[in-house]
């Protein structure tokens, strides 16, 4: 990559004031100095943008700086122009004079806080993916809703372009026409609900280029920057599209972490940390609408992927490709239930299972005590009264959890539905929530010694359970009637015996 010849002088200057040479891409160069940073767009017409005029740049660097300060406005400084001073020599800013270029002024972001450096040295624990979750919901929230006429047909024009790009970059022709096609039969038995989603308010100015390297740690928060500014159809979107971009390159990654070593262990790569960061998203919106179309939503951000690497001659065309075909082929939905007494670890087997049933990034899981929290309007860690647990509330925590894992389920994804189903009748909720899907069923009832729980209780911390070692004692003493379940100790790791019952190799 270079930089323009009109731009040379501006591009030494720059390099002169940082002591550096630029990171560069194909739409720009990057001067990173001590303390802040330079970015300057390159006079280039592509085939969807053209930055060649010094008006394009003024207009495109104002609009990056007003998008990205709504979410990094530390990151975020001021638009400066490139002027000359009465010797002629360029410089920085300056009141008099014509402006020669534009640059938008940054913080450094230091190094070793980009998310995607972060995940390549295995820092992606469980605790920054949910709050890189809590991030993109926070931004999507506040994002401007826009008006999307026809969905549908937005998408169709984005699948176009990606088939005709991929075609373009050379990869392999029959398979990228065969791609196309399971991705046009999906696009059109979606049309509805894309469709029923813009109606309700889900398309909206999202980020547009959401990937973990336009992720950063800023005051030790996850941050998206350097939304997409020059065409805004590619980022008037919906925000499971938007998403979509962020879990396919989690998927992509072979991560390690905390909890997600034992999932590399099994070959399972990134998925673990995209299955964390999905429930940990849907857990905080609800948005379970998002579910049916993100299959194609995936396969269209890995094939994006695919030829961008392909015509730039990268190694890993091939594996993005594969994994664009991949999204595409149908994955057995199923319902899996796991109950069982306070501190018998059924989240925590929940978050083992889930990578691996059904469609990327594998099952929803649906727990009560998440779902009471979201009614309540407050984060999953934060403790509610003891009026929230009234057996009014709790019936409808449980109502809900029945028509959501059955709403899911329909729609064709995994669910694993996490509570204590202390209650025959929950128990009975849920299975037939499973019949009304038409998915496969699997009960498991957790046990353990009492003097185990209680230790597990009192050791927990930044939990979405309000349990105490009382509660426990109170639910221990109740009759939970005949259990069909499959009966399975927890004393240890549940995990081998259930994903043996589940026929998980």
């Amino acid at each position: 990559m270079t930089i323009p010849p009109s731009q040379a002088e501006a591009a030494a200057l720059l390099a002169r004031l940082t002591g550096a040479a630029p990171i560069e891409t194909h739409i720009s160069a990057v001067f990173v100095g001590r303390d802040e940073a330079f970015k300057l767009k390159k006079a280039v017409a592509l085939g969807f943008l053209d930055f060649t005029s010094l008006a394009a740049r003024e207009r495109f660097c104002r609009r990056e700086l007003a998008l990205n300060r709504r979410f990094a406005p530390g990151i975020y400084r001021e638009v400066l122009p490139l002027t000359r001073g009465p010797d002629g020599a360029l410089r920085l800013g300056g009141e008099a004079g014509a402006a020669v270029e534009w640059v938008v002024r940054m913080a450094r972001i230091p190094d070793d806080a980009f998310l995607d450096r972060i995940a390549a040295r295995g820092g992606l624990t469980p605790a920054l993916l949910d709050a890189l979750a809590d991030a993109v919901a926070a931004m999507h929230e506040a994002a401007e809703r826009v008006a999307e006429p026809d969905a549908p047909a937005a998408m169709r024009q984005v699948l176009e372009g990606n088939r005709a790009a991929a075609l373009a970059a050379g990869l392999p022709a029959p398979r990228v026409e065969a791609w196309a096609a399971a991705a046009g039969a999906a696009l059109q038995r979606l049309a509805p609900a894309l469709a029923a989603r813009a109606a309700e308010g889900r398309v909206r100015r999202c980020h547009g280029d959401l990937h973990l390297g336009n992720l950063c740690l800023w005051d030790g928060r996850p941050t998206p920057f350097d939304a997409l500014e020059f065409d805004e159809s590619l980022a008037r979107i919906d925000v499971g599209y938007d998403l979509a971009f962020l879990l396919m390159d989690l998927e992509a990654r072979a991560v390690a972490g905390a909890e997600q070593a034992e999932e590399e262990r099994r070959g399972l790569g990134g998925r673990a940390a995209a299955n964390r960061v999905l429930n940990r998203l849907l857990a905080r919106t609800g948005d379970y609408g998002l579910l049916a179309p993100l299959p194609l939503w995936l396969s269209l951000r890995a094939m994006i992927r695919a030829h961008v690497e392909a015509a730039r001659g990268g190694a890993d065309a091939a594996s993005y490709l594969a994994m664009a075909e991949g999204y595409l082929r149908p994955a057995a939905a199923r319902l899996v239930a796991i109950g069982g007494l306070q501190g018998t670890g059924k989240s925590r087997l929940a978050r083992a299972l889930a990578p691996a049933l059904g469609p990327a990034p594998g099952a929803v899981i649906l727990r009560t005590d998440e779902i009471r929290k979201r009614r309540f309007g407050v984060p999953p860690e934060q403790r509610l009264p003891p009026a929230a647990y009234a057996e009014t509330v709790s019936a409808a925590v449980h109502a809900e959890l029945f028509a959501t894992a059955e709403r899911i389920a329909r729609a064709g994804h995994a669910v694993i539905a996490d509570a204590v189903f202390l209650d025959p009748d929950n128990r009975a909720g849920i299975e037939a929530a499973a019949r009304a899907a038409g998915v496969p069923f699997d009960g498991f009832w957790l046990e353990a010694p009492l003097e185990i729980l209680r230790r597990r209780i009192g050791a927990r911390h930044h939990d979405a359970s309000d349990a105490t070692a009382a509660v426990l004692e109170r639910a221990a003493r109740t009759d939970p009637g005949p259990i069909a379940w499959r009966r399975t100790d927890a004393s240890g790791d549940p995990l081998p015996a259930v994903r043996a019952a589940l026929g998980l190799h």
